[in-house]
């Protein structure tokens, strides 16, 4: 079986040609211990295991319809860029930007993306910034 291509390793190249694209439903971030299963009919977009217990990323809808607690009311921005999982600074470089408009973000990486979970209420701002970062890159290269 062979594995698809690993994606770009350069960030200039990444930089240049990143397109984003905003998911439309609101994400929360809530946690479960060990020993607790998710609900089957919860609708993860990610689930990581840490020592404390096992955080899971979802729809708000999802966690208000199973009652669970949950922070982080957050909008998914896909950076539409198959990076490497070996490029170096690409996820510092936006975060960074974003660090600058006062815009926190948790970045989560995939095989062929990259994603950025920004708070609700910033994400146009957020949408903005990366796109000037992504055009002034493009003059540059």
């Amino acid at each position: 079986m062979s594995n698809p291509a690993r994606g770009e390793l350069s960030i200039s190249k990444l930089l240049s040609t990143l397109r984003l694209s905003v998911h439309p439903d609101t994400f929360v971030f809530m946690t479960l211990p060990h020993e607790v299963p998710p609900p089957k009919s919860l609708l993860m977009e990610m689930c990581f295991r840490e020592d404390e217990g096992c955080t899971i990323i979802t729809t708000l809808a999802s966690a208000r319809d199973h009652n669970l607690e949950y922070i982080f009311p957050c909008r998914k921005i896909t950076c539409e860029v198959h990076s490497s999982l070996d490029a170096v600074g690409f996820m510092a470089a936006l975060s960074k930007r974003l660090a600058e408009r006062g815009i926190g973000a948790n970045p989560v990486s995939g095989y062929y993306h990259d994603h950025l979970f920004v708070p609700h209420e910033k994400i146009e701002e957020a949408v903005k910034a990366l796109e000037e970062m992504s055009k002034e890159a493009a003059q540059e290269s």
